[in-house]
């Protein structure tokens, strides 16, 4: 307001001077003194043109005009002759505004913040919209609990009457919450209602969660969880009623007193539902979470109302309103409870939109939704998409919004917005494996060719242990309803006893086909056909005799398999990397079909499920199981196909790749006992993951965890024991590097016999295949 009244104070003086001259006819305009702004400008605000007539009140009111603008300084008017001449004094232009010394907000939320205030890059200069930017800053910091932070603003003058603007911030620390009252509190001790606060005083786990930095709005927060806490144990009349926060003469310390009225405890009378409620009652009761006869709740009352608004979203009623009422009787302790249904207008989709996508043909986001244009609203159905659209892997961040159509109350847009990732890679000698040492390679793949959602990889891979050539190809959706196709090539030359297996060579050649057709929303069953070679070179001295027996039993060293596969698996998990919640299982099959080297047949399973703990963690439990044998004239597994264990990815983890279950050492022998592997394998896994210190919680490309595994491999299924399971314990940290996944594993045997082999650090990087 003082600058509003500053504003026309100094119209009405210079407007008083201006007026020296007598009421005339405007033959021409004038404009004086400008440098940056163009004469049209002045024109277009000025209210008088050519062939107008000006008197004292129109010469006043053009000065207010110009002024209104905010482009000048000093506004003049003259007359000379029949021209009117306007004469400016312009306000500086803002050239630059540097912003330095800011850690805890980012810079280009301040720029944000400064543009609405109007201290922008190309505005015109005004001194109070600096002041009101160095009060916002204040403010913010202010709430994120830094009292000592200093905030100085400089105004440099440059060439052609601009400005440079530098503000330069000193943080400071935050202030740290010294003592944390509760008081009134005669039910409940103070940890137990402070246990999910965001505000605490100094703990050993302060320098990581940073609990101990005051802030407004976390303590607003926790003074609703507070309430909360109670009004959720029935005490409905629960209330703070007055909080004190002080901060200490050198402002570092807070000291927060927060006062609670308990109340007493009331139990739920009668409920009711009331309203347009669409479904039966009889459909609607059993989704209440709280009913006549239980303590009072008030989020089990938050949580009936989000069910019945959740069933009619189902339906098309997206913007259903669902209020509760609750009515206290003081003399009874009980509460009343009547929800009022209001289902609102019910509403179809117009049309979906895709933005964000700019790889990626809106034909492979279209394909996975599950809502659809012209349908009736369906949250399930939308969340259902959501997931599906995470679960492909291409996009770091998926969201839904449903804006309505602008006129009308039955119809809204779907406006998917995706942020995509690097869905490929092009790697060339990036890799590194305890196991297989430095890994040579040329890799192209791509989980999402051309945007198609198509498969494509190649991949050229040597080292001391493999040579091997890869190509394969999937099209998930071959066709319209979701039947996918694929082809997979490969050529290997593997060094056995390099990779901690009994020591012999084989050369594989493979060439096989894949489909897939999905039954539900979760499940698939799969199956394949190929042919494979298998060329196996012993070692006289070296190979175990079991191996030897059986290659001279068969008489052959050559085995050619006709391999037939099939499987069935269940995915509900939430994300592609790093899921929180939901489960995976996979039941696979392969026979080698009558007619090939070797007769044999092997059964998997694998099942995991995350459980989220808390909004920062997640367990996950998972278990692997395999089993194989021969048939026909073949009685038993050949070795090549064995299971084997131990290592970052076979587990049981903290012990060497491979060397789990049966292993041969020859009579008389000094050296290691060679792996053989076994028909039958069991692996169980408990997993907590919880957010990587220093990183943003939502960061998927990083997993840290601490782990207990219980395995082992044997012989086949009647030579399995429970006393002969390993097990080990300890961290793993796990990162989707753009040279590929990084692996590095720290942990310690808890259950291990004599003669088995450990290791406390494990880890591999680059792509492996």
């Amino acid at each position: 307001m003082k600058r509003v009244a500053a504003l026309i104070l100094l119209a009405g003086l210079c407007a008083r001077d201006a007026l020296a001259f007598e009421p005339f006819t405007v033959a021409d305009i004038r404009v004086d003194g400008i440098e940056r702004i163009s004469a049209g400008t002045v024109y277009t605000y000025l209210p008088v043109e050519k062939g107008d007539s000006i008197d004292n009140a129109g010469a006043a009111e053009a000065v207010r005009a110009l002024f209104r603008t905010g482009f000048f300084n000093d506004v003049e008017l003259d007359r000379e002759g029949d021209i009117l001449v306007v004469r400016v004094s312009e306000r500086a232009a803002i050239s630059k505004v540097n912003i330095s010394g800011n850690k805890d907000i980012q810079t280009e939320d301040l720029r944000k913040a400064f543009r609405e205030i109007g201290l922008n890059e190309g505005d015109t200069y005004d001194r109070l919209a600096l002041e009101r930017a160095i009060s916002e800053l204040q403010r913010q910091y202010n709430n994120r609990g830094k009292y000592n932070v200093g905030i100085e603003g400089r105004v440099r003058k440059l060439e052609r009457n601009r400005v440079q603007i530098d503000i330069t911030i000193a943080e400071g620390k935050a202030a740290k919450i010294k003592h944390l009252n509760i008081v009134g509190n005669e039910t409940f001790a103070d940890s137990d209602i402070r246990e999910d606060f965001e505000s605490n005083t100094t703990n050993w786990l302060s320098w990581y969660k940073s609990d101990d930095q005051y802030s407004r709005e976390k303590l607003s927060g926790d003074l609703e969880k507070l309430q909360a806490y109670y009004q959720d144990r029935g005490y409905a009349e629960a209330n703070v009623e007055s909080t004190q926060v002080a901060i200490s003469p050198d402002r570092r310390n807070i000291y927060v007193t927060a006062n609670i009225r308990e109340g007493e405890v009331y139990t739920v009378g009668e409920v009711k539902l009331t309203g347009d409620l669409i479904l039966e009652e009889s459909m609607i009761r059993p989704l209440l979470r709280i009913r006549q006869g239980d303590t009072f709740s008030q989020r089990r009352v938050e949580q009936s109302s989000e069910a019945i608004s959740r069933v009619l979203s189902n339906l098309g009623y997206a913007f259903s309103d669902i209020t509760p009422i609750p009515t206290l009787d003081r003399d009874k302790k009980s509460v009343e409870i009547i929800f009022l249904v209001n289902p609102g207008p019910r509403v179809y989709v117009r049309r979906i939109e895709f933005k964000g996508n700019t790889r990626t043909q809106d034909e492979v986001l279209r394909r996975e939704m599950r809502q659809f244009e012209g349908g009736w609203y369906s949250q399930a159905a939308i969340d259902r998409s959501k997931a599906r659209l995470r679960r492909l892997g291409y996009f770091k961040t998926v969201t839904i919004e449903t804006p309505k159509v602008a006129g009308t109350e039955d119809q809204v847009d779907l406006e998917v917005a995706v942020e995509e990732q690097s869905s490929g890679a092009f790697q060339f000698g990036l890799g590194f494996s305890q196991l297989q040492g430095l890994l040579t390679s040329v890799s192209v793949s791509q989980r999402n060719f051309l945007g198609s959602g198509n498969s494509v990889n190649f991949t050229a891979q040597n080292n001391r242990i493999i040579k091997r050539f890869d190509f394969s190809y999937y099209d998930p959706y071959f066709t319209d309803a979701g039947v996918s196709l694929g082809y997979n090539l490969r050529y290997s030359e593997v060094d056995q006893g390099e990779a901690n297996i009994a020591a012999y060579t084989s050369k594989t050649s493979l060439g096989s086909i894949i489909s897939a057709i999905p039954l539900t929303e979760t499940d698939t069953v799969s199956a394949s056909i190929g042919i494979e070679r298998n060329q196996i070179s012993i070692f006289d001295g070296l190979t175990p005799q079991p191996i030897i027996d059986y290659i001279n039993d068969l008489g052959r060293r050559t085995f050619n398999t006709w391999r037939l596969e099939a499987g069935w698996q269940r995915d509900s998990r939430n994300k592609f990397f790093a899921p929180t919640r939901g489960s995976y299982q996979r039941l696979s099959g392969e026979i080698a079909l009558p007619g090939s080297t070797a007769e044999y047949y092997k059964l998997q399973y694998f099942y995991s499920r995350y459980f989220p703990l808390r909004e920062w963690a997640t367990l996950l439990g998972s278990v692997n199981v395999g089993y194989g044998d021969g048939y026909g004239d073949g009685d038993v597994l050949p070795f090549f196909e064995n299971f084997y264990g131990g290592g970052v990815v076979n587990g049981v983890r903290g012990f060497e790749d491979n060397t789990l279950g049966p292993c041969f050492l020859a009579e008389g022998s000094f050296g290691r006992c060679q792996p053989l592997g076994g028909a039958f394998k069991v692996v169980g896994t408990a997993e907590v993951i919880f957010p990587t210190p220093f990183l943003k919680r939502n960061d998927d490309t990083t997993q840290l965890s601490a782990f207990v595994d219980v395995g082992n491999v044997f012989e086949d299924l009647d030579a399995f024991d429970s006393g002969d399971l390993r097990a080990a314990a300890g961290l793993s940290f796990k990162w989707q590097a753009p040279v590929g996944p990084i692996i590095i594993n720290f942990s310690t045997p808890i259950k291990k016999q004599d003669g088995d082999r450990t290791e406390t650090i494990q880890f591999s990087f680059g792509n492996q295949f």
